[in-house]
């Protein structure tokens, strides 16, 4: 009886000392830093990976992240130096250093995120206030940056906190203003090309205007120049015809008068002519020296000679 006794408080000693053993040790994760409390004051930090001890029930270990968080805060509208206003969204990312510094100043995660927005709200209206709008939204953004995380590094600093970065993600025109600038810029194009649709049809009108005025020159000199090679030409065949005649009048009357029977008598015309006139000469003699004898009748078809 006493032996068994004696076996089940041994068996509760054990198990006491494996609770206690058991209270007495934590690991500290690569990512995370420890902060060992007792009775909810510090008592030391605990920066390198592996097992720690601890005092059981008495101390307690707070944990804090040793990676780089993110902070992301509300856009917020700005005034620019030269009196343009800006919507800005800005982020920043953060480190704890000082776990104790950390826990004293805003405790937890949540109440770093809240003083660090608050940091980063005025910090952004700080710098940007004193920067103009071409050097926010184009030439100087990368500088304006830098010196919102070194302003943003010197009050965090009282928390443990190290600032990495801040960058600006979006720096914008309130909607009021970009639709007005957008419908300015909208009329400024719409008048540079109706200018420049006036110009090009004062240049089309002025090119036509030339090309009908060459036209008409050319087509005037080629006019005179036809006409004076066609008035060369008449010439020239008249010439000739007078030459023809003067060798040999019988024979170009001759010729000249079968032309013009065949044009008369080709066309189905009636001449109404006397039998006996001189056109119809050469059909009473060939040689033309005298008229045909006529036949008493009035008129003559053509094609019937």
């Amino acid at each position: 009886m006493k032996s068994g006794i004696f076996g089940g408080i041994g068996l509760i000693i054990i198990a006491i000392i494996g609770l206690l053993a058991y209270a007495s040790v934590f690991t500290v994760d690569e990512r995370e830093q420890a902060l060992v409390l007792q009775f909810g004051e510090p008592v030391r930090v605990e920066n390198e990976p592996g097992l720690k001890f601890k005092i059981p029930f008495i101390q307690n270990v707070a944990y804090f992240d040793r990676r780089i968080l993110d902070l992301d805060s509300p856009a917020q509208e700005i005034i620019a130096a030269d009196q343009k206003r800006l919507v800005v969204d800005a982020f920043a990312r953060y480190r704890i250093t000082d776990p104790l510094r950390f826990f004293q100043t805003v405790t937890t995660v949540a109440g770093a995120n809240s003083r660090l927005s608050t940091l980063l709200n005025s910090a952004t209206r700080r710098v940007l206030g004193e920067a103009s709008f071409e050097a926010i939204v184009r030439d100087g953004r990368a500088e304006l940056m830098d010196r919102i995380t070194q302003q943003m590094n010197r009050e965090a600093n009282s928390f443990g906190i190290a600032i990495v970065d801040v960058r600006i993600r979006r720096a914008d025109l309130p909607e009021a203003n970009s639709q007005a600038i957008f419908q300015r810029m909208q009329t400024e194009r719409q008048r540079e090309a109706t200018e420049i649709r006036a110009q090009g049809e004062e240049a089309a009108r002025r090119i036509r205007s030339r090309a009908d005025r060459e036209a008409t020159v050319l087509i005037a000199e080629a006019t005179r120049e036809s006409e004076q090679i066609r008035g060369e030409g008449d010439g020239e065949r008249n010439r000739i015809f007078a030459e023809a005649f003067g060798r040999d009048p019988d024979f170009f009357a001759f010729y000249r008068s079968m032309q013009a029977y065949r044009q008369s008598f080709n066309d189905g015309t009636r001449l109404v002519i006397s039998p006996d006139s001189d056109f119809f000469r050469y059909f009473g003699d060939p040689l033309g020296t005298r008229s045909g004898g006529g036949t008493g009748r009035g008129g003559v078809r053509a094609g019937q000679p």
